[in-house]
């Protein structure tokens, strides 16, 4: 066989990945005692570095007599693929001439591998050195500055983009929306990309994914409507882009139309998708279509398993969190640092973090990321605990971890649940001032919510009127909470206004605007509006409360009677009710919203569902042992009310997780310190 041949089979193994056959293939060489030459050689060298042995193939390269540019270059892009940058640093400084395929591989592997810095002063060597970079080194360069650099240096090289006359080039354009997008930039993002006449899928996946990560759900849908328009299918990434702004948006009809497109265009099998779509789902909160897509999939990886584990850490059932995680070890994947810290977040949400169980979770963990740091933080603010949540993140602050968005979130909500004011205008200012965050829609919520609950309704609204982007439903229904809780009649009517254009099909609006009215006596508005959900449709979410015991699940609506054990609950919570009465627990009758008599007032509120899921725990666990009670909505006020005085009088501790957050109730006082 001669030198071609030879060079076509290596080829092959490289292909394949086999480094049995690509040893096999260079003894028969040897013993056929075919002259080698520099291209054989080369060949030989390319097949050992992409087959994972790089001694092999540096002995190869020491051995070589002759040595050209590509064997200089071959050698060093094994060493850059596989991590070693301290050896291809080394060879490269020692080649007696550097093309612009040396810079380039050493430019892209610094990018690649994360040293940031060292890309961007190469890339200012190599044009020292007398080479002008091409469209592939200003790729490289500017993926580094959207990593770690940043904006500044990103823009730097967006002028010799400009001044080579590369910004029509896809390549490089598709480097400079991200750039731009990931810097929160995403006004530079779009001008760029509106002006290129070629569009790639990388190009269209870079903006859509810009606009999704910055909040802008509905530009990236509208976005990928239009590429579809366009002829252009979809990639797995376009794809997990569009459905990460489904998941922003909360959009279950977005969620429909796309899934059954990927059925449609043959994707559902395919693994990163299908991670999206579980994603997508448990950011609504349909877990049941979550689990159909996990159940579904013909393979598994950790991001699967980690985002089921996950969405059900998230959306408070840490039992079915830590079920899966149990599942999860009878497989071959192995936890990573991302599962501990789902499986550290379903601890908070079983509210365990009074045993310690989710802080010795936490303790375990090996090397503490920003993730396990922002989980733990979390579930301090889920708990009531704010001055835990603090001293954790200022530890935080004292690694190498660094706060990010979510870490923000966390702190801002741990101030809201425990109205410090103060302290949340001090970490939301840190946040822009000490760690360069603009603020998402996320952290105005909070901050809207902190104001609101203290009744600073005012500056909630100019806090609103400040915020540089469309305001969503988030936000406005942060201000249409508050106005419930301090009656305030009309700016709750106007943010209602802008919910209902926002989400005209969520009841929760609706059901908030009557609250507002009925506890202003506004009986006719509560009938019209009820009128109106009836008329467009829209049923009222029904409020339910569950408990476990003994591995068995116990759920129960107001005035429910379905249970078989239902005259002995009801007997135990009239008892229980006269109980907290003599010992001065007054039934706050403006919670029930309807037009009628006090004295049926206080018969609604003494069978609302928690109560009736508390007097089951009392019949059915043993005396003194804790109650734990979930509840769908949010807790009303009586209820919470009454809760703390059963606590002190069964000597029990109550811990109820309503919507929002945990109440751990013992001896009369609530964890929340009644600021819910």
């Amino acid at each position: 066989m001669d030198s071609d041949t030879y060079a076509r089979l290596l080829k092959e193994c490289i292909r394949r990945k086999s480094l049995v056959d690509g040893r096999r293939l260079h003894s028969h060489i040897i013993k056929n005692g075919c002259k080698r030459g520099t291209f054989l050689a080369n060949h030989i060298l390319e097949m050992y570095a992409m087959c994972r042995s790089l001694r092999d193939a540096r002995h190869m390269f020491d051995k070589m007599a002759q040595r050209d540019e590509f064997t200089w270059n071959r050698m060093i892009a094994g060493y850059v693929h596989f991590g070693h940058l301290e050896d291809a640093r080394q060879l490269f400084d020692k080649m007696p001439e550097r093309s612009e395929v040396s810079w380039n591989t050493m430019i892209a592997g610094y990018s690649r591998h994360g040293h940031a810095e060292e890309a961007y002063k190469m890339f200012w060597h190599m044009q020292r050195a007398g080479i002008w970079p091409n469209q592939f080194t200003f790729a490289s360069v500017l993926s580094a500055c959207t990593r770690s650099l940043g904006e500044r240096e990103g823009k730097q090289i967006h002028a010799g983009v400009i001044r080579s006359g590369f910004e029509s080039n896809v390549f490089v354009a598709g480097a400079l929306v991200d750039l731009y997008a990931k810097c929160e930039n995403i006004e530079d993002a779009w001008n760029l990309f509106e002006n290129m006449s070629e569009r790639d899928d990388g190009l269209w996946s870079v903006m859509i994914a810009g606009y999704a990560r910055h909040g802008q759900s509905e530009e990236a849908l509208n976005l990928f409507s239009e590429m579809l328009r366009s002829g252009k299918k979809p990639t797995q990434f376009i794809f997990s882009s569009a459905l990460s702004a489904c998941a922003t948006l909360s959009a279950t009809k977005w969620n429909t139309s796309l899934h059954g497109y990927v059925v449609k265009v043959g994707f559902e099998s395919n693994l990163f998708v299908g991670n999206s779509l579980i994603d997508v789902y448990a950011k609504c909160g349909s877990m049941e279509d979550a689990h159909a897509v996990f159940d579904k999939m013909p393979e598994h990886d950790e991001v699967s398993w980690n985002a089921m584990i996950g969405a059900y850490a998230q959306n408070g059932d840490g039992v079915e969190a830590l079920k899966l995680f149990r599942q999860m070890e009878w497989t071959e994947i192995t936890p990573d640092h991302f599962t501990l810290a789902s499986v550290l977040s379903a601890c908070a949400s079983l509210a365990a973090l009074e045993h310690g169980d989710a802080r010795e979770v936490f303790n375990d963990i090996p090397e503490l990321d920003t993730v396990s740091w922002t989980a733990m933080i979390g579930g301090y603010a889920q708990n009531g605990c704010p001055k835990d949540a603090f001293k954790l993140f200022e530890l935080m602050l004292g690694t190498t971890s660094k706060p990010n968005h979510v870490t923000f979130v966390g702190v801002l909500s741990a101030c809201s649940h425990a109205g410090l004011v103060e302290e949340g205008f001090h970490y939301y200012d840190s946040m822009i001032r000490d760690h360069c965050i603009t603020p998402r829609a996320d952290h105005y919520g909070c901050m809207i919510d902190l104001l609101g609950r203290a009744g600073r309704l005012g500056e909630a609204v100019d806090l609103i009127n400040s915020m540089p982007f469309k305001h969503n439903a988030v936000i406005w229904g942060a201000l249409l909470s508050a106005c419930r809780i301090h009656g305030n009649f009309e700016l709750g009517k106007l943010a209602a206004e802008y919910l209902l254009e926002l989400e005209p099909d969520n009841s929760s609006t609706y059901v908030l605007l009557s609250n507002i009215y009925a506890t202003a006596g506004r009986w006719e508005e509560v009938a019209r509006m009820r009128q109106m959900m009836k008329i467009r449709g829209i049923q009222k979410k029904p409020g339910y409360s569950w408990i476990e015991v003994k591995n068995r699940v116990h759920s129960f609506m107001v005035n429910d009677r379905s249970h078989p054990q239902t005259e002995e609950i009801y007997t135990t919570l009239e008892s229980l009710t006269e109980q907290i009465k003599e010992v001065g627990y007054m039934p706050d009758t403006n919670f029930v919203l309807h037009d009628l008599e006090e004295e049926h007032k206080e018969h609604v509120l003494c069978y609302h569902s928690e109560k009736l899921a508390i007097a089951y725990g009392i019949i059915s666990t043993p005396p003194g042992s804790s109650i734990r009670i979930v509840k769908n909505l949010r807790a009303c006020g009586d209820c919470h009310n009454a809760i703390k005085f059963i606590s002190r009088i069964s000597t029990r501790e109550i811990i109820l997780r309503d919507v929002s957050r945990f109440h751990h109730i013992k001896n009369g006082l609530c964890s929340c310190g009644d600021y819910w």
